[in-house]
């Protein structure tokens, strides 16, 4: 039995103690906000933060995580989309199709979180998430918007 802070509620789940931190929070805990990709921690569609960290929960086994620790999905980062992150990818109208779209919002929170005002390269360095359509160039004015060192949207 796995112990997990999750939104700021303790779950008690039954899982194999390998069963990817993903597979936990969709399946068993029901939050579908965050998403599986490529399944080897490489795309980012899986972004959850782990104490305030990015971290790529489709390679992390459940037993990687103890219940002290706080973790943040999508759907716990501001349950009525006033993070301004959130509100800057609303504003720029960032996504095109969407499907990574959780991850990034989450990478790109605790971009700020680790550095307010971000450079440009800072950005393009942190942001390591993949977006197949392409939005790169709307992620990073999001981004800076949201850390208010662009233009308002």
């Amino acid at each position: 039995m796995a112990k997990l802070t999750i939104n700021g509620r303790v779950h008690e789940v039954q899982v194999d103690p390998e069963t990817p931190l993903l597979w936990v929070i969709c399946e068993q805990i029901g939050l579908t906000g965050t998403k599986y990709g490529c399944g080897i921690a490489q795309c980012g569609a899986c972004t959850v933060h782990v104490d305030g960290v990015a971290t790529r929960s489709c390679s992390m086994p459940v037993s990687a995580v103890t219940e002290a620790q706080k973790i943040t999905t999508i759907e716990g980062l501001s349950p009525d989309g006033s993070h301004p992150v959130q509100k800057a990818w609303v504003a720029l109208d960032v996504p095109q199709c969407g499907y990574c779209q959780s991850g990034m919002i989450m990478a790109a929170a605790a971009l700020l979180a680790e550095t307010p005002k971000p450079s440009v390269e800072d950005i393009r360095t942190g942001m390591t998430n993949i977006c197949r359509c392409g939005t790169y160039n709307r992620v990073q004015a999001a981004i800076q918007q949201a850390a208010g060192t662009g233009a308002a949207g």
